[in-house]
């Protein structure tokens, strides 16, 4: 993690709406990983159009290097401008947009137990090539009195917020594991995440099924052996 910048340093001004973006980052001592929020560092919904706008020049360079004629390829012509939304606005929106509001209610009636949601379908993209990630998540969740309780549909909300964004899966599942325990306070988490990856698809060996799959197990989940197994053996394809 980077040291803040200390008030008063002198910062030349910033040329591009991505260095202004990134000093404020800089500023206030925060990393910007490619599976990190950074929306709090963008001014408005005005910036971030603009953001998108020197992205779709970036991306224009790139396809006059790899010599595509954009101005006379009717299937080329506006790609730049397509592409930069759909980073944006799309597969990578989780890292500039802030978590969707999530109404949060006491465990009135003290459930405690096993409830499990999935699977849900989750989008990601890989940040070694930028391709897709697409899987399968199954949530089980061992409330207590204390526990903090969501709707169904917002952890679904919740889920593609994280994976919309360039990782890995074994750290991705991990970060969501860790959203979800804070916000939660669960006597027990468990995660499973399967997905296929277009970068053994596309490239390299090119495997025509290249499945992960990822668990995480916290609190009763990872002490309670039965417990553990009654919610793999409930998890439906």
């Amino acid at each position: 993690m980077d040291e803040p910048v200390p008030e008063g340093t002198y910062l030349p001004k910033a040329a591009t709406v991505s260095q202004r973006i990134r000093e404020r980052v800089q500023r206030a001592g925060r990393r910007f990983h490619a599976n990190d929020n950074i929306a709090e560092f963008i001014d408005g919904p005005e910036e971030l159009a603009a953001l998108e706008e020197e992205v779709a020049g970036h991306i224009e360079a790139m396809l006059q290097s790899l010599v595509i004629d954009t101005e006379h390829d009717h299937n080329s012509e506006g790609t730049a401008r397509r592409v930069a939304r759909m980073y944006l606005d799309e597969v990578f929106k989780g890292r500039y947009v802030p978590m969707p509001r999530v109404t949060e209610f006491p465990n009135a009636e003290r459930l405690n137990e096993l409830m499990i949601i999935g699977p849900m379908t989750v989008r990601s993209a890989c940040s070694h090539h930028l391709v897709p990630i697409l899987g399968k998540l199954w949530i089980g969740v061992l409330p207590t009195a204390g526990s903090r309780l969501i709707g169904l549909s917002k952890y679904a909300r919740i889920a593609d917020w994280m994976m919309s964004r360039p990782q890995i899966q074994e750290e991705a599942v991990i970060q969501l594991a860790d959203l979800l325990e804070a916000r939660l306070q669960p006597a027990g988490l468990a995660l499973v995440l399967e997905a296929d990856h277009f970068c053994m698809q596309w490239r390299g060996v090119k495997d025509a099924e290249p499945h992960m799959t990822n668990s995480v197990m916290r609190g009763a989940f990872l002490e309670n052996s039965s417990l553990r197994r009654e919610f793999l053996q409930l998890m439906r394809p």
